[in-house]
């Protein structure tokens, strides 16, 4: 895990639900890192720098073609 890239960061679980669901579909190998910690403490989010959506190296191109794809303003799904 520790070559995986930090493609986003999210402040709320929320946030990024949609993504998650997405990713799976797509097979995408990747992890939140922090999500337990902010979930346990949500208003700690800010201290301990966020929700950071890590992606495996190999699957970076995909991953930005989903957020893009969600970020569309045609899109009626929309990631914060």
């Amino acid at each position: 895990m520790k070559d995986y890239i930090c493609l986003a960061t999210f402040t709320y679980p929320h946030e990024y639900f949609v993504l998650k669901l997405k990713f799976d579909e797509a097979g995408i190998r990747y992890y939140f890192q922090n999500e337990t910690l902010v979930g346990l403490l949500p208003l700690s989010s800010f201290a301990f720098g966020g929700i950071r959506l890590m992606v495996h190296p190999l699957n970076i191109s995909k991953a930005k073609q989903i957020i893009d794809s969600l970020n569309d303003k045609s899109s009626h799904l929309r990631i914060v």
